[in-house]
């Protein structure tokens, strides 16, 4: 067995600086010499393997098997997922019904503004309350180009609205594998999470105005970014720490939603932006009967119900779960430095109720809803295929790159490195979450990556466990917006793979801005705001 070591270069921080190089210089890559994101990412994975067999000692035999299990992942869930979610929005484009979703958002309001936030913040909330892995990022930014806004913006917004619900995303999993590692009650971690993941998701729609069209746009619309953030806050606030945590996001996204339509009938923008970022959407609501509406979000309506089927107990979950299987990936034997095996050598095939499998399933629905000869069909998905091919690549080295820094100790040499800097740890512990989902794509891989970690350090430093643990799953939703294979997904849904880079520039100092507010609420947290941690 090949232990991970966990200062193998006999200084933490020259160790954790080495690292992190593979993952500064993807972004370097990426935002600043603007490289396709596959190659970007090609290049990283090469630094890693290199990086990883010379300085932490791992068998290259092992790196390579941990690559093929990290590229394997990618394919499955996450480019199973982005193609069928393209495939939907292609079936659309078919048919009239494409348009149809655009004119029935504009009569609720002719401004894309107020549009986007409905769309991207409220429904994707609803989407990331079922489902993981980015597929409200897919499904959002596909809708977006149909109100009209450009494929970089729809991409951009997409990705960032998704950093609000996803501490509780799919049914509370982030929050299950938090527990699981730290050893604290469900309960109590859902209550902490949403102690301060209420706050900052309240500040997301404010942001998204900003990004959408400036300092006007948040002149003009910031009642609808006031209503929507402390309704969506309220929401995950009183749902995580009265009611369940499972269903956090949901009911936070159903309050944002009623009280942004609430307000849209007593209240509009003076000046209507129907053409921010206008891609070709329809600039004037058009009359569409009963059954056009009802045929165009049929879509979407499908996916929640068979999400909610496969994801909440009862018989269809079971049944569906029980389908998969877990099989130890071949070649590889590595342990944490105690000599424990890592969980993440063993790969979950659950294909029938993961979310692409059930996008899939949604899809042969809404074509035989729609009336589209197989054919038809048919050619939908070979396009949705052929746009995403870069986009799959670049997924597929991010997550082998990925996985080679989690199996050789790479990962945990850089959170043991700030665990170590005594006091200012409070201060840094959501940077640690961040960085964590930077790297995964997700927040239960990064909270079951560090969140033990969190509460070793928080007990050596004298501070509350449960609020380090909480902070690395808050501070971690934050990285969302700037993980490689979340920005490979969105580019993907909008038509543009290669155009990652341009989308993580509009995205990453937004993310830093909110990491730092969280930062700075967890460092209060331990002092002057003590009593909001339980």
């Amino acid at each position: 067995m090949f232990r991970q070591p966990v200062d193998p270069l006999g200084s933490p921080g020259l160790s954790a600086l080495v690292a992190a190089l593979p993952l500064l210089a993807l972004l370097v890559l990426l935002a600043w010499l603007r490289l396709r994101s596959h190659v970007a990412a090609a290049i990283g994975l090469l630094l890693a393997i290199v990086l990883a067999v010379v300085f932490f000692r791992l068998p290259l035999g092992q790196a390579l098997d941990g690559a093929v299990e990290g590229a394997a992942f990618g394919l499955f869930p996450i480019v199973w997922i982005i193609v069928n979610a393209v495939w939907i929005n292609r079936l659309q484009r078919a048919t009239r019904y494409f348009d149809v979703v655009g004119r029935t958002f504009s009569t609720l309001s002719a401004d894309h503004r107020v549009q986007a936030v409905l769309v991207a913040y409220c429904f994707g909330a609803m989407i990331e309350s079922l489902s993981g892995f980015g597929t409200p990022i897919a499904i959002t930014a596909a809708m977006l180009l149909t109100l009209g806004l450009k494929p970089v913006r729809a991409a951009a917004v997409a990705v960032f609205a998704n950093t609000a619900p996803a501490a509780f995303g799919s049914v509370g999993n982030p929050i299950q594998a938090l527990s699981k590692v730290t050893s604290f009650p469900l309960a109590d971690v859902g209550a902490m999470v949403g102690r301060q993941s209420a706050v900052i998701a309240a500040l997301v729609p404010f942001v998204l105005l900003v990004m959408l069209d400036g300092r006007r746009g948040l002149r003009e619309v910031w009642p609808v970014a006031l209503t929507a953030g402390v309704a969506f806050g309220v929401g995950q606030y009183v749902c995580s720490n009265f009611l369940t945590y499972q269903l956090t996001d949901l009911t936070a996204a159903v309050l944002s939603m009623a009280a942004v339509v609430a307000l849209l009938k007593v209240w509009h923008p003076v000046r209507v932006s129907a053409s921010v970022g206008s891609g070709g959407g329809p600039a004037e609501p058009a009359p569409d009967s009963r059954r056009d509406k009802v045929l165009a979000f049929l879509p979407y309506a499908v996916l929640t119900v068979l999400f909610m089927l496969t994801s909440i107990a009862g018989p269809v979950q079971r049944f569906a779960a029980a389908a998969g299987f877990s099989f130890h990936w071949p070649g590889l034997n590595v342990g944490d430095a105690s000599g424990h095996p890592l969980s993440i050598t063993t790969f979950d095939l659950g294909w029938l109720n993961a979310s692409g499998t059930v996008l899939l399933l949604t899809g042969v629905l809404t074509a035989v809803a729609f009336r589209l000869p197989i054919r038809v069909a048919a050619g939908c998905y070979r396009d949705a295929l052929l746009q995403l091919r870069w986009a799959a690549l670049a997924i597929c080295c991010v997550l082998a790159l990925s996985y080679v820094m989690n199996l050789s100790g790479m990962a945990v040499a850089i959170g043991t490195w700030l665990a170590g800097i005594g006091g200012a740890f409070a201060l840094l512990s959501g940077v640690l979450g961040w960085f964590g989902v930077v790297l995964t794509g997700s927040d239960t891989s990064s909270n079951a990556l560090f969140g033990a970690l969190q509460v070793a350090a928080a007990h050596r430093v004298g501070i509350s466990p449960l609020l380090m643990a909480a902070t690395n799953s808050t501070g971690g939703v934050q990285g969302k917006a700037a993980a490689i294979q979340n920005l490979a997904l969105a580019a993907g849904a909008v038509g543009m793979p290669g155009r990652e880079s341009d989308i993580l520039r509009r995205v990453l100092g937004w993310s830093l801005v909110l990491l730092a507010v969280l930062c700075l609420l967890a460092w209060l947290q331990t002092s002057v705001l003590s009593w909001m941690v339980l």
